[in-house]
Parts: structure tokens; sequence; C-alpha cells
């Protein structure tokens, strides 16, 4: 039986599924973009650290090094670790570089009609058995030459930060073309405050004794959770509360929002549901009272000749140099890689949607291709290397997967939970509350035991991190 397997993409998730790929006796190719392996972290400015201190942010069979003894290790030791990683499992062998892939087809000899109507994942519910093969067309990016690879199965391993910018969309003769860049200092133009951390720490407890242990999941409704399990997290949900109010009460103690006009909205906890939360850089307002950096609210700006028209501003606003922060649309990212329209609306839903993926992995209606690192969450390393076991656990036949149907109504369990906690963002498809309950989801398939800790009071009340995943098989 043919067994042949691309992985596309070369960054933390994609050396991670080689790795697991390679121990089950699979000979997989890896298809990177660049010169090197390491993803996103090719693309940092040099002052960028880890946000999450190294001990939350590592393989679980793959420890720092004891020569980085930042907590929050910089951009360069980032790098250098996931190489030692790609290096010590003896990964670099398996990929070719400067190998873009730019389309992806399903050819199978069924119409989609016909697929439409299979019971199980790709017509057999198996990952090698079924009639069709993925044919990828990957350019040499220095020749710009293009070859057309087939396989049985894919793992995207793409990425959301990266490929396509979320660029915003302006009137005619509004946008950066009629902008020409004058000498002026740094203004920071802001539509949606959010919750920003001064530190790892709340009045002296631990952010992760608060959000990152199974008491902490206990106040949030799950999806899939049992009546008594929904009962108490109801009775639960004024300590819930407290807790998002005690994070507010820190923050607006410690930082000058008030002062600034810059005090969130949201509550902390729909904004830590939502992934919204994150480490404030050293010094920043530090920095804006000094002057030397501007605040200014504003729902929407355009562009002229000095720089900007912010919103209800009479004034333009000079500028230097404009860097719109806006993110990237990796949903429009995953899109490209399919040819196929059909597929293409599957991977993007609805907008007011998360991507549709069984256990954040599997497409229902995309066979024999899986998505490693769409869903969010606040230790994505961790979150992904155990989703790439999974995988490679399904791709062994150590486990089946439910049906469609089946796989299709627990997608939707996942979106409630998602509409209910992330509100307007559920696209960003966050599972950072319910990380450890999620990772229990993984768990129980692969046939592995869910507690990792000793002790029950371990178990409930500390946090969760890679070092309680080591050993998983």
């Amino acid at each position: 039986m043919e067994r042949s397997l691309a992985i596309i993409g070369a960054g933390t998730s994609g050396l991670a599924a080689c790795k697991y790929a390679l121990e089950k006796g699979f000979n997989p190719i890896v298809f990177e973009a660049e010169e090197i392996v390491g993803g996103i972290w090719n693309h940092t400015i040099e002052s960028t650290k880890l946000q999450n201190a190294k001990e939350t942010y590592q393989f679980s069979d793959f420890p720092w090094p004891s020569s980085v003894e930042d907590v929050f290790p910089r951009h360069n030791q980032v790098l250098e670790y996931i190489q030692s990683y790609a290096k010590y499992f003896n990964i670099f062998p398996c990929i070719k570089f400067n190998s873009k892939v730019l389309s992806l087809d399903y050819v199978s000899g069924e119409s989609y009609e016909e697929m439409e109507t299979w019971d199980l994942w790709g017509g057999t519910g198996k990952p090698f058995q079924s009639k069709g093969k993925w044919h990828a067309v990957v350019q040499d990016t220095k020749t710009c030459s293009t070859v057309v690879h087939q396989f049985k199965f894919v793992i995207l391993c793409i990425g959301r930060f990266s490929g396509v910018p979320n660029f915003p969309e302006f009137p005619p003769n509004q946008g950066p073309e009629v902008f020409n860049g004058v000498e002026y200092p740094c203004i920071m133009i802001y539509r949606t405050a959010h919750w920003q951390l001064p530190s790892a720490s709340l009045w002296g407890l631990h952010f992760g004794l608060l959000y990152f242990n199974r008491f902490s999941e206990l106040m949030v409704h799950k999806p899939g959770e049992t009546f008594l399990l929904s009962i108490l997290t109801t009775l639960l949900s004024p300590l819930r509360w407290g807790i998002s109010k005690f994070a507010e009460s820190y923050i607006r103690w410690k930082l000058p929002l008030k002062k600034y006009g810059i005090v969130p909205q949201n509550s902390f906890l729909q904004d830590i549901s939502s992934c919204q939360v994150a480490m404030l850089p050293e010094n920043f307002y530090e920095k804006v009272e000094q002057g030397s950096i501007v605040l200014k609210k504003s729902q929407s700006i355009s562009f002229c000749k000095e720089g900007l028209i912010v919103d209800g501003e009479s004034q333009p606003l000079k500028t230097d140099i404009v860097i719109l922060a806006t993110g990237y649309r990796g949903d429009q990212k995953l899109k490209n890689m399919f040819s196929s329209p059909i597929f293409q609306n599957h991977i993007i839903g609805s907008p007011s949607s998360m991507v549709p993926l069984y256990r954040q992995v599997i497409h229902p209606r995309i066979p024999q291709l899986a998505i490693i690192g769409y869903a969010e969450g606040f230790s994505n390393l961790l979150t992904s290397q155990i989703r790439c076991q999974w995988l490679v656990h399904y791709l062994e036949g150590n486990f089946e997967l439910p049906s469609i149907r089946e796989m299709e109504k627990d997608v939707i369990l996942w979106e409630n939970y998602m509409k209910l906690y992330n509100g307007k963002y559920v696209r960003r498809s966050c599972i950072g509350i319910v990380n450890i309950w999620y990772n229990d989801q993984l768990l129980k398939d692969m046939g592995c035991k869910t507690r990792r800790k000793k002790g029950i009071l371990a178990e409930y009340f500390l946090p969760y991190g890679p070092v309680d995943y080591a050993g998983l098989p």
C-alpha cells in the first residue's frame, strides 16, 4: 500500500510532523519555500522576544539548552533552538528548501457530487486506502521552474501569521499611493483597546495559576461537556467573573490606561478567550510618557500626501513612514493552497464562524489532508506537537475517525463554544482557555492517559506545560 506523505512548511509544526512521521516509518518530503527552517521566526525584527517563558514554549522531548538563561529568549535564540531540534532528530535530509508549493489539486476519478455522498472521510475512513491523490505544483524559488509531485496524503503546516497580509481597503485616491512621507515622530493608531500584561503575574499570583490549569477550565463551558460539568461551570461562574475583574484591577493599577484613554471595553475574560491578550513591550508606557509614542484611537484612516487622515480630525497626521500592523489573513492563505473552488469554499467556511476543522486538524469534506498550526492558543508549539502525534497515530491506523457527519457535529460544538466566549473574534479559532480539555480529546483518541500530574492538587491547580506531555507514544 502506497504511503507517500508530503509536509508543506518547515516551521515548528512541519518539523514536528516530520519527526513523528519518521519515527513511525514514513518517508516524508518537506517542502519549504525558504532556505532555512523556522517559519515566522525568520521574519521578525531584532527586538522580538518570546511572549511565553521558555519552559512553556518548547518541544516536550527537546528542552532548551542550559546556555539560554533568558526567561523570554530573543528571536535568534528561538531560531537556533528550532534549528537544533531539526538537526538532533535528523530532519534536514527530508527537507526540500527553496521549494514553494503553489497549489494542491485532488485527483480521484470521482466527481465532487459523489464525494459529497461519502459517509466516511475519504470514502473509506482510512488515510491511504482512498482512490485519490494530491497533485502538488512546486516551484523552485531560485529558477522559477515548476514540477508536479503526487502524494497520497498531505500535511499543511503553513502557519497563519505570514503570507497574506490583512491589508486594509481604502477608497480611490486615499490609499498609500498618495503618500509621500515627511519627518515626524511615532504615532500609534488603534481601533480597539485590548488588555496587555505588564508581567507574568497578577498581584503576586502567577498567571498560569489563574488560567492555565484544570481548575480554571472548570469555570468555562467546554465543547462536549457532561451535564454535571455544565452545572458545575454555572455554579463557578461568579468566581470566573471575579478572576477576570481581579486581572483587570491589577492591570489598571499597574498601567496608566485611564490617563491615555486606552481602557479596554471588553472584559479580560473575553480578551483571553479570544487570544487577544499579549505581553506589553518593555518600557512601552515610559515612552508614551516621554512623548516618543503618541496614542490615537480611530475607527478608520485614509492616506494623503503628507500622511494620514484620522477619523474625526480636521488636519492630516504628518508622518515619515506608515506601518500597517494589521495582521494576516491566515484563512485566505489556506484557501489559496487549493486549486478547486469547492475545496476553497469548504476551507474558508462562513466569515462569522471558525475554519471548520475536526480536532482543529482535519476538514471533514477535504480528504487525505491535515492542517497543523491554524487554531490559536497560548502554547502553540506544544499543541501543534500533540496534534502531530495524534495525526501520525491516525496515519498508523491506531484509531479511526468518526463519520463525516459526526465530525461536522463536533466542529459545530467547538464553534458554539468559540461564539460564546470569543464573540466577534470567533474567526481566530482560539482554544487558549480550554487547551487542557482540547489536549484531553487528542490523548483519548490516541489511547493515552489524560491525567498527567502526580496528585490531585497538582492535577487541578498547577499549570500544564510541555513537560507534562513528555513521553507520549
